[in-house]
């Protein structure tokens, strides 16, 4: 059982798992490239990925350009945080030797992460040309579609895909963002389930010797209802826990310590631990992102009581104090985010540097307010740019702190992260940043939110391009604050 339940367990993007390596020349000391690259595959496999591109260049220092090692260098690198260079090293190794599935399908994910969307779809669909009934190539080149708005493409992959393997997890978590993002809330809500069966959600909790709950009245038990995703997840479907309350005598919330003195006000709740060996004895558990499932939700019924987070009236006043003590009178507050935590598998879409919100500075007098926690250390050069902003990431402790900060902003402009939903719980003005492809919950063109009405979305129109929706973001601020003046 681990120690502490998850602050964020993200949905995982497809793995690149090495390809098993042809056999190949002997190396000095008698071992075979073969040999060498087994071992290479088997520490990569284990996350060793220094010791596994360590092999890979000492079967490139002795047998130079050898397209087996070259391909798993390249997918050894892009697991260590280098696409770039996985992209030129499965070039090359393709172009060594074309042929090989495995390696043009881990050349498509990584043209996909690198926004080379046509490069990405070509070598996807050689994948499948070259084996067309493999599920897991199918699934990665539905998300080829998806970046290219091509859902319908995306969905005949998956179903073929599904064909060919009913239980693929992977597959059916994409097939429910497709089907949720397009408004499809019940077959979507449906296969969404399945993300508890992705290695991903496996992970989010530990074996369970209460019943799992099917949303049936528990008038004598105690429910345990666990916070099993992100942060924003969290926040997101915190909205039915008094649909929860209703349905049982006592409710136990499990969630990150960071979420719980939040979360804890919600009326009904007994109490909530952050770690395991602190939940009470209960009858039954659920989890949060499961209730939408069970209580059936479409377009019309989602539970819209906002604000349904409160934050703590001291907090609210603290910080009203330190921000009159803080800002000049008269200035608009305006609150940023621009990024959001590093291992969530989307980051690098959704997150940027504060440079490149500079515009959002230039659209006139105003006071900006950081609710990054932690504050990047690449960006404290950055502050400059942004009139009074200060680092307040040492006293943002948990939500409650920044819930209370938001209290006293005029608006919030933040990428798509947690900040995001907890200022639309809040029903705060929140501008959100959001990226091509957009996560399920944001829907496809709309510049508002089903789920938080004072939310404006700004979208990409293409995967990288951040310019248009920063500029679309500037001019609304610009006339706002001319004539808020």
């Amino acid at each position: 059982m681990s120690a502490t339940i998850p602050a964020q367990q993200p949905q995982a993007a497809p793995q690149a798992k090495p390809a098993a390596p042809p056999s190949g020349p002997t190396l000095p000391g008698g071992e075979t490239a073969e040999q060498a690259l087994s071992r290479a595959q088997t520490a990569a496999q284990a996350k060793r990925l220094n010791e596994a591109a360590g092999i890979c260049s000492d079967v490139l220092a002795a047998v130079p350009d050898h397209p087996a090692a070259l391909a798993l260098q390249g997918i050894v690198a892009a697991m260590a945080g280098d696409p770039e260079k996985g992209v030129e090293l499965l070039r090359k190794a393709i172009g060594l030797r074309p042929g090989n599935a495995t390696w043009y399908a881990h050349l498509s994910s990584l043209c996909r992460l690198t926004y080379r969307i046509d490069e990405g779809l070509a070598t996807g669909q050689e994948a499948i040309r070259l084996d067309p009934n493999n599920a897991e190539h199918l699934v990665n080149l539905s998300l080829l579609f998806v970046d290219a708005d091509d859902r319908e493409r995306a969905m005949v992959c998956l179903l073929r895909a599904l064909g060919l393997k009913h239980d693929h997890a992977d597959g059916h978590l994409a097939m429910a963002q497709n089907l949720l993002a397009q408004g499809e809330f019940d077959p979507g809500w449906m296969e969404y389930e399945w993300r508890n069966l992705t290695e991903a959600g496996k992970a989010t909790m530990p074996p369970m010797t209460s019943a799992p709950w099917n949303g049936m009245r528990i008038p004598n038990g105690r429910l345990l209802l666990v916070g099993d995703q992100g942060y924003g997840d969290t926040i997101q479907f915190a909205r039915y826990i008094p649909m929860v309350v209703d349905r049982c005598q006592e409710l136990v919330l499990g969630c990150s310590a960071e979420m719980g003195p939040l979360l804890s006000t919600i009326p009904g709740v007994t109490q909530y631990c952050h770690r395991w060996n602190d939940v009470p004895g209960h009858a039954a558990h659920c989890r949060l992102s499961s209730l939408p499932y069970l209580f059936h939700t479409r377009m019309d019924t989602i539970p819209a009581d906002i604000p349904y987070l409160k934050a703590d009236p001291a907090r609210i006043a603290h910080w009203r104090g330190r921000l009159d003590a803080m800002l000049p009178k008269g200035l608009r507050r305006i609150g940023l985010a621009w990024t959001g935590r590093p291992t969530h598998p989307n980051d690098r879409r959704r997150s940027m540097p504060l440079s490149m919100l500079a515009p959002v500075a230039q659209a006139g007098p105003a006071a900006f307010v950081s609710l990054q926690k932690p504050f990047p250390a690449r960006d404290h050069e950055a502050m400059s740019l942004f009139p009074h902003m200060t680092d307040l990431s040492e006293e943002l402790t948990d939500f409650g702190e920044t819930a209370a900060l938001m209290e006293n902003l005029d608006l919030i402009v933040t990428v798509d992260t947690s900040m995001g939903h907890l200022a639309g719980a809040l029903g705060r003005r929140v501008w959100i940043l959001i990226p091509t492809a957009a996560d399920w919950r944001w829907m496809l063109d709309r510049d508002d939110s089903t789920w938080y009405p004072t939310a404006r979305l700004f979208r990409q129109r293409k995967p990288g391009a951040w310019d248009e929706p920063l500029g679309h973001l500037r001019a609304a601020l610009s006339q706002e604050l001319a004539r808020l003046a």
